[in-house]
């Protein structure tokens, strides 16, 4: 799953190096939190024009998740 989402996050930024993603171990509920890291400049290229791309990024972690019968989150962070 890491390797999913920093794949995806590297094809959209300008600065591949930069793109971290962790992952949480798994909380109370079973969901497990990714978090996703990128250069300030490229913040925008992921979130996209009203959180379009973002969306786009949670709905394909949560359907790759969904075969693996996981739960989980994926947040942006700055």
């Amino acid at each position: 799953m890491v390797n999913l989402l920093t794949s995806m996050a590297q094809g959209l930024v300008n600065d591949p190096s930069a793109v971290q993603v962790t992952a949480d171990e798994p909380n109370e509920n079973g969901v497990t939190i990714y978090r996703l890291r990128v250069a300030p400049d490229d913040m925008g290229r992921v979130i996209g024009k009203q959180g379009k791309i973002a969306k786009a990024i949670r709905s394909v972690m949560r359907a790759a998740a969904g075969k693996n019968s996981q739960k989980i989150m994926v947040e942006i962070e700055e």
